[in-house]
């Protein structure tokens, strides 16, 4: 029973910060990066890095799925801050997106920073 309510949380969970994706998507993005690291690698470096509890305390959740038309997708909990991180040619292209510009999502730009 609380495997299913676990999963199905989750899945509303996914489908709210899914449209708020497509929301910011439509938009240009916060920022935008470029890294010759495998965009892999730099995606698990983004979800680790976003996890850390001395940086963001509580609010320290970063998932990691992978993107639409390729690469990867690393969000916080209602997507508030996410980034797009996919391979293009020989370089990794980064797309930040926040919902506010603020002093979190400031220091979850600078935190993806570190992994390029």
């Amino acid at each position: 029973m609380r495997v299913l309510m676990a999963v199905t949380v989750a899945a509303l969970l996914a489908g709210c910060a899914s449209s708020t994706m497509d929301d910011a998507r439509a938009k240009a993005p916060a920022k935008t990066l470029s890294s010759a690291k495998a965009d892999q690698l730099v995606a698990q470096c983004v979800q680790f890095a976003w996890q850390d509890e001395a940086v963001f305390g509580v609010d320290a959740a970063a998932y990691l799925e992978s993107g639409k038309g390729g690469g990867y997708t690393v969000y916080t909990r209602s997507a508030e801050s996410f980034v797009d991180i996919k391979a293009e040619g020989a370089a990794t292209a980064i797309r930040f997106y926040a919902v506010e510009d603020n002093f979190v999502s400031k220091r979850r730009l600078a935190a993806l920073a570190t992994c390029l």
